[in-house]
């Protein structure tokens, strides 16, 4: 497989390199190995990805999409109906991401997903606002689901196992998808909250202000990690030292 992804000098060189890791690269108790220069930055780096993989707020148009549609003028049979288009824009949305994760890189669709949800919030918070129903949501959370499908629903957990050196790689994913799996919890029990304070309006604009600074913070702190070995991911360099 990696002689056909770059030739024999290639694959010699990145078996070379994880034979290496394997011998010099056995880290102690993970406390002692956030020790090490840069290893807060990407421990925080990856926490904060997991957990706005979560705040960017798309779940919650699964969870409440009967909900969400209904508020939007929709009547039940509707309401099924676009349930099921929003699955199946996920699924073809999840599959180009197959072919583009490799091809743009993670951090650009981070933060093209990131943008582009953060100008859709702001136009559903409007139309929310506005009172405006049909179409024009349907076609607002179907491009909410798109972007979210091919840019943080699988970018962030290709990023999450490739930030990290070997040495502690296992303790610091374990600490990013607990931390993923809390903000889940958190963005479900949230969401009722928010809504009944601020309405429908204020609840995506909510979440729009959250992406915005979500996007804000990985372009700062973020280094793209396409084409590079796992091995190679194995340095603080994957994290920017501003």
């Amino acid at each position: 497989m990696l002689e056909r992804l770059g030739g024999n000098a290639y694959a010699q060189r990145v078996m070379a390199d994880i034979a290496t890791a394997g011998t010099q690269e056995r880290g102690g108790p993970l406390r002692e190995e956030l020790r090490a220069p840069g290893a807060m930055k990407l421990l925080l780096v990856g926490v904060v990805l997991a957990v706005l993989q979560q705040w960017c707020g798309i779940n919650v148009i699964f969870n409440y999409a009967q909900e969400i549609f209904a508020a939007a003028g929709y009547q039940v049979s509707d309401i099924l109906f676009n349930i099921v288009v929003t699955g199946a824009v996920n699924v073809v949305f999840t599959f180009v991401a197959f072919f583009t994760i490799d091809r743009f890189g993670r951090r650009f669709l981070l933060l093209t997903g990131l943008s582009g949800l953060v100008l859709i919030y702001a136009l559903l918070g409007l139309l929310y606002r506005m009172h405006l129903q049909g179409k024009p949501m349907l076609v607002l959370v179907l491009a909410a689901i798109a972007c979210y499908a091919m840019s943080l629903a699988p970018a962030t957990w290709v990023v999450i196992a490739e930030i990290f050196p070997n040495r502690m790689r296992s303790g610091a994913m374990a600490i990013a998808v607990t931390a993923l799996w809390l903000a889940c919890f958190l963005l479900t029990y949230t969401f009722p909250l928010l809504n009944a304070a601020l309405g429908a309006a204020g609840t995506f604009w909510t979440y729009a202000g959250v992406c915005l600074a979500g996007a804000l913070f990985l372009a700062a702190r973020l280094h793209e990690t396409k084409g590079r070995t796992l091995e190679e991911m194995g340095t603080a360099e994957s994290v920017r030292n501003g």
